[in-house]
Protein backbone atom coordinates (compact mmCIF):
# COMPACT_ATOMS: atom_id res chain seq x y z
CA UNK A 1 0.00 0.00 0.00
CA UNK A 2 1.24 3.38 -1.04
CA UNK A 3 -0.31 6.39 0.59
CA UNK A 4 0.91 10.12 -0.60
CA UNK A 5 -1.02 13.45 -0.66
CA UNK A 6 -4.05 12.09 0.88
CA UNK A 7 -4.26 9.24 -1.88
CA UNK A 8 -4.49 5.86 -1.21
CA UNK A 9 -3.32 3.27 -3.87
CA UNK A 10 -3.59 -0.95 -2.79
CA UNK A 11 -1.19 -2.66 -4.70
CA UNK A 12 -1.43 -4.17 -8.12
CA UNK A 13 -2.85 -0.43 -9.76
CA UNK A 14 -1.70 0.31 -13.24
CA UNK A 15 -2.30 4.09 -13.99
CA UNK A 16 -1.76 5.53 -17.38
CA UNK A 17 0.69 8.65 -18.47
CA UNK A 18 -0.69 11.83 -17.75
CA UNK A 19 -3.23 11.12 -15.77
CA UNK A 20 -3.93 13.14 -12.68
CA UNK A 21 -5.68 11.64 -9.49
CA UNK A 22 -6.78 14.24 -6.92
CA UNK A 23 -6.99 14.36 -2.40
CA UNK A 24 -8.48 11.47 -1.09
CA UNK A 25 -8.82 9.09 -3.65
CA UNK A 26 -8.76 5.24 -3.49
CA UNK A 27 -7.98 2.90 -5.64
CA UNK A 28 -8.17 -0.81 -5.49
CA UNK A 29 -5.69 -3.32 -8.02
CA UNK A 30 -7.44 -1.44 -11.02
CA UNK A 31 -6.36 0.10 -14.29
CA UNK A 32 -6.38 3.70 -15.30
CA UNK A 33 -5.27 4.74 -18.93
CA UNK A 34 -3.49 7.85 -19.80
CA UNK A 35 -4.58 11.14 -19.55
CA UNK A 36 -7.66 10.59 -16.87
CA UNK A 37 -9.07 12.62 -14.33
CA UNK A 38 -9.75 11.65 -11.20
CA UNK A 39 -11.19 13.64 -8.98
CA UNK A 40 -11.81 13.98 -5.05
CA UNK A 41 -13.47 11.78 -3.22
CA UNK A 42 -13.41 8.88 -5.54
CA UNK A 43 -13.22 5.24 -5.23
CA UNK A 44 -12.27 2.45 -7.84
CA UNK A 45 -12.55 -1.18 -6.74
CA UNK A 46 -10.54 -4.24 -8.12
CA UNK A 47 -11.34 -5.56 -11.51
CA UNK A 48 -12.40 -1.98 -12.98
CA UNK A 49 -10.58 -0.83 -16.76
CA UNK A 50 -10.93 2.63 -17.24
CA UNK A 51 -9.71 3.73 -21.21
CA UNK A 52 -7.95 6.70 -22.00
CA UNK A 53 -9.52 10.24 -21.44
CA UNK A 54 -11.79 9.20 -19.25
CA UNK A 55 -12.94 12.02 -16.68
CA UNK A 56 -14.67 11.05 -13.15
CA UNK A 57 -15.67 14.14 -11.35
CA UNK A 58 -15.44 13.75 -7.33
CA UNK A 59 -17.13 11.57 -4.79
CA UNK A 60 -18.11 8.82 -7.31
CA UNK A 61 -17.98 5.39 -6.66
CA UNK A 62 -16.81 2.88 -9.41
CA UNK A 63 -17.36 -0.62 -8.20
CA UNK A 64 -15.70 -4.10 -9.12
CA UNK A 65 -16.47 -5.35 -12.55
CA UNK A 66 -17.14 -1.62 -13.78
CA UNK A 67 -15.43 -1.07 -17.58
CA UNK A 68 -14.90 2.61 -18.58
CA UNK A 69 -14.03 2.75 -22.18
CA UNK A 70 -12.30 5.79 -23.75
CA UNK A 71 -13.64 9.24 -23.94
CA UNK A 72 -16.16 8.96 -20.46
CA UNK A 73 -17.18 12.07 -18.54
CA UNK A 74 -19.19 10.79 -15.45
CA UNK A 75 -20.75 13.61 -13.17
CA UNK A 76 -20.43 13.78 -9.72
CA UNK A 77 -21.65 11.80 -7.05
CA UNK A 78 -22.34 8.60 -9.23
CA UNK A 79 -22.93 5.15 -7.99
CA UNK A 80 -22.43 1.63 -9.41
CA UNK A 81 -23.69 -1.64 -8.39
CA UNK A 82 -22.83 -4.86 -9.60
CA UNK A 83 -24.58 -6.59 -6.53
CA UNK A 84 -28.39 -6.44 -7.27
CA UNK A 85 -29.23 -8.94 -4.10
CA UNK A 86 -26.91 -7.44 -1.36
CA UNK A 87 -25.11 -8.74 0.06
CA UNK A 88 -24.79 -12.00 -2.09
CA UNK A 89 -21.07 -12.28 -1.03
CA UNK A 90 -22.18 -12.43 2.64
CA UNK A 91 -24.95 -15.01 1.94
CA UNK A 92 -23.06 -16.98 -0.34
CA UNK A 93 -19.23 -16.61 0.47
CA UNK A 94 -18.83 -15.97 -3.30
CA UNK A 95 -18.82 -13.08 -5.65
CA UNK A 96 -20.47 -15.17 -8.32
CA UNK A 97 -23.76 -13.53 -8.19
CA UNK A 98 -22.09 -10.09 -8.87
CA UNK A 99 -22.71 -8.66 -12.53
CA UNK A 100 -20.77 -6.14 -14.72
CA UNK A 101 -21.32 -2.90 -16.39
CA UNK A 102 -19.63 -1.33 -19.04
CA UNK A 103 -19.89 2.11 -19.71
CA UNK A 104 -18.93 2.44 -23.77
CA UNK A 105 -16.56 5.33 -25.78
CA UNK A 106 -17.87 8.76 -25.47
CA UNK A 107 -20.84 8.25 -22.76
CA UNK A 108 -21.35 10.89 -20.30
CA UNK A 109 -22.87 9.80 -17.48
CA UNK A 110 -24.63 12.67 -15.18
CA UNK A 111 -24.55 13.64 -11.71
CA UNK A 112 -26.28 11.74 -9.25
CA UNK A 113 -26.75 8.91 -11.81
CA UNK A 114 -26.76 5.31 -9.86
CA UNK A 115 -25.94 2.52 -12.74
CA UNK A 116 -26.99 -0.93 -11.85
CA UNK A 117 -25.10 -3.51 -13.37
CA UNK A 118 -26.11 -2.71 -17.70
CA UNK A 119 -24.50 -1.74 -20.63
CA UNK A 120 -24.01 2.26 -21.57
CA UNK A 121 -24.07 2.81 -25.63
CA UNK A 122 -21.39 4.58 -27.40
CA UNK A 123 -22.21 8.45 -27.33
CA UNK A 124 -25.62 8.25 -25.12
CA UNK A 125 -26.07 10.48 -22.18
CA UNK A 126 -27.35 9.56 -18.88
CA UNK A 127 -29.65 12.45 -17.20
CA UNK A 128 -28.59 13.18 -13.94
CA UNK A 129 -29.98 11.82 -11.09
CA UNK A 130 -30.76 9.08 -13.39
CA UNK A 131 -31.03 5.08 -12.10
CA UNK A 132 -30.57 2.87 -15.03
CA UNK A 133 -31.93 -0.71 -14.63
CA UNK A 134 -31.45 -1.87 -18.44
CA UNK A 135 -29.22 -1.32 -21.22
CA UNK A 136 -28.95 1.72 -23.19
CA UNK A 137 -28.45 1.31 -26.71
CA UNK A 138 -25.38 3.68 -28.77
CA UNK A 139 -26.26 7.47 -29.39
CA UNK A 140 -29.55 8.00 -26.67
CA UNK A 141 -30.56 9.96 -24.21
CA UNK A 142 -32.05 8.67 -21.11
CA UNK A 143 -33.67 9.84 -17.84
CA UNK A 144 -35.86 9.36 -15.11
CA UNK A 145 -36.45 6.52 -12.13
CA UNK A 146 -35.89 4.34 -14.06
CA UNK A 147 -34.33 5.34 -16.79
CA UNK A 148 -36.13 5.68 -20.05
CA UNK A 149 -35.49 6.85 -23.36
CA UNK A 150 -35.78 10.59 -24.07
CA UNK A 151 -34.51 10.76 -28.01
CA UNK A 152 -32.09 9.61 -29.87
CA UNK A 153 -28.94 10.90 -30.96
CA UNK A 154 -28.13 11.79 -34.69
CA UNK A 155 -24.99 9.68 -35.70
Amino acid sequence: MIENNNIQIIKNCKIGKGTKIWNFVNLYDCEIGDNCMIGTFVEIQKDVKIGNRVNISSHSFICSLVEIEDDVFIGHGVMTINDLIPPSKKRTGSDKEWKSTVIKQGAVIGSGATLLPVSIGKNSIVGAGSVVTRDVPDNAIVAGNPAKIIRKLKK
